[in-house]
Parts: structure tokens; sequence; C-alpha cells
């Protein structure tokens, strides 16, 4: 009998770092043959775009066969994986597993919203079963903005809350949604620790401590950047004991998103100014609730391709490579929220 292909499900809230560390996993793959299926919440596809462009073939290879590069980049964008298990994910691991001669590992990138519990699930599925094993499951959180109050704005408030009652409902739906992540996870990664201090870091590592039902490693990271043998090889089977990964969600049949949370995408034929760009996206963050924006950005006489990113009002934007001769130069940005005003969103960038 084949070995099992083990797959490694990256999950966490949105603007946490997963698409950076599975890029600094693929640039230092160590020769492993890895396959990644990106879960995009909304239409346009910017995480899977930003993998494509990591230059994972060899060059040799890519030049003698060029239909060969980024084909083990996979990108679902019709809606969270939890939710459309049957109708995205399944369809796709049976295109994968026929593969699985070439490939020695799967990456899946859940959305920011998914729940990783009913993704899981979905390995107990007879065909899946008997060709892949869920390795481990990686809860990626961002420091910063958990230090921030994005869940819990008030550490010791909370804390007392719960001691005088446990059966209080002060969850928030995005918190129940972060509880549920970690409370699957293998490992946590704490991510984006430079951009708070040691006092910070330890608070935040408290706060995730309690919401884990069992001891689990918990790592930092500055970038993204981890060893590969920190992320592969648990070998934990985790679709075999979800009985010890409590959900928020155990006793639906079917579970429901915040049906308020939504995505609008901007797509524009023209050149931005960096920091001009930046400031009114700022200003679109205070004005509206906005979660997590990303895309890319055409920068007037520069044969690169800037990528912007932006988690509350914390902003980063780097070149990762050049615009492809065949494509066009354009900007596009993904804006992902509460209510989200599209009309007011785009306005306020073409008037620019």
């Amino acid at each position: 009998m084949a070995t099992k292909i083990p797959v490694t499900v990256i999950t966490g809230f949105l603007g946490s770092g997963k698409t950076s560390i599975i890029r600094h996993l693929l640039q230092n793959n160590q020769g492993r043959r890895i396959a990644v299926l990106v879960n995009e919440f909304g239409e346009l596809g910017i995480d899977g775009e930003l993998l494509k462009s990591c230059q994972i073939c060899p060059e040799d290879e890519t030049e003698a066969n060029p239909e060969t590069q980024n084909n083990n980049i996979f990108e679902l964008t019709n809606g969270c994986l939890c939710c459309t298990v049957q109708e995205e994910f399944y369809p796709t691991m049976r295109e994968l597993i026929k593969r699985r001669d070439s490939i020695d590992y799967i990456i899946i990138e859940t959305s920011g919203l998914a729940l990783p519990k009913p993704l899981v699930k979905a390995f107990r599925w007879q065909e899946i079963r008997n060709a892949a094993t869920v390795d481990a499951v990686i809860t990626v959180v961002d420091c910063a903005a958990v230090a921030a109050g994005t869940f819990a704005s008030d550490l010791d408030a909370i804390a007392a809350q719960r001691q005088e009652d446990d059966s209080l409902e002060h969850e928030t739906p995005l918190q129940e949604l972060f509880e549920d992540q970690l409370a699957c996870a293998d490992l946590v990664i704490l991510n984006k620790t430079d951009l708070v201090d040691s006092e910070t870091q330890a608070q935040v590592l408290e706060l995730v401590k309690k919401e884990l039902p069992r001891v689990v490693k918990i790592v930092s990271s500055d970038y993204g950047k981890l060893d590969p043998s920190i992320l592969l090889g648990f070998a934990a089977a985790v679709e075999d004991n979800l009985d010890d990964r409590p959900s928020h969600h155990d006793t639906e049949e079917d579970h429901d998103h915040d049906d308020e949370i939504n995505s609008t995408h901007v797509i524009l034929d023209r050149t931005f100014d960096p920091e001009k760009l930046q400031a009114t996206l700022e200003k679109l963050a205070q004005e509206q609730e906005i979660y997590r924006i990303k895309g890319f950005v055409a920068v007037a006489n520069k044969p690169m391709r800037l990528v912007m990113q932006g988690v509350g009002n914390r902003f980063d934007k780097f070149y990762d490579r050049p615009w492809k001769l065949e494509e066009a130069k354009q900007t596009s940005l993904v804006f992902i929220g509460r209510n989200l005003q599209s009309s007011a969103i785009e306005s306020q960038l073409v008037a620019l």
C-alpha cells in the first residue's frame, strides 16, 4: 500500500501572515515537492498569485517546459472551504491524489474566515482517507493584532468575567472563530512579534495558552520565516482525533458565518503613487470596518509589481516581481470587512 500524502492545514485569521509563511516554506523547500491549495475569501485571488511568484520551479525545468511552472498552486475562490468542502475541495483533492507519485506534501491555506474542523472531517471520506492524512493543523496568530485588542480589548477583564460566570456569552462571532482555530491546532505560530515589545508578547502568549484545550507547542515568527522542519512531519493523523479539538459548532449540523462580513474588489487600469494610495487606504480603514486589504499596485516608471497589504491601521508593501509582457499593468485590491460600501471605496480610489 502506498504511503499517504501528508497534508498540513494552515489556518489563522485575516492578515495573520499565512501566505508569508507558505512563501518562505516554498522558497526553502529543501527538495520537497509541495502542492499548495489556497482558499480565498472573495472572487479575486491575491494569495495564490503571490505564491505563484515564488519562483519555486527550477529555472532549467521552467525554460524547457513552461507549462510546468506553478502547476502545484491551486486556488479556490468560491467561498470558505469549511462551507464548500464537497463542491470545491473534494474534486481538487481527487486531482492531487491522481498525482501522488509527484507530490511529497500538500499545504492547504484556509480562508481567514474558515473553521478548520469541517475541512479536516473531509479526510475521513474513504477516497481521501486511503490516500492522504492531515499531518497537522497549524494556526497562525497575528501577535500585534491581538495585542491591539482585535479579539480581546481587556485581557484582565475577560479573565475575571470568565472566572465569575463561565456561561456568559460575551464572545463575538469573530472571537469564536479565533478560538476554534486555536482549539484545532497542533502548532501555534505567534507571528509579527517584531511589532510588539517583550511584555506585550508575553501577554498575548498567555491569552493564547488559555484558549488551547491541550498542550500545544507555540513558536514565534517574524515575517513568517520558519524552518520547514518545524512545520512538517507531525504525523498527527488529525482526522482520527477530532474529539480532542473542541469547537463552538460541534453540536451543529451546519454552521453560519457572520453574514455581514463581505469582500469587495477594485481593479483599475492605472498607476498610483504608493504613499498617496496608502494614505487613502488608511482613511478608508477608519471610515469603514475593514479587516483586511491586499492586492497589487501598478506604480509609474516601475517595472516591478508592488504588493500592498493592510491589517487594521498597519500596512506593508514590497515589490515581488517584474510585470510580465503579456499582463496588463493594473491595480487590483481586495477589501474584506463588515458591511463594506463598495461604491464609496471605489470612488475614493478613482478620485486619487
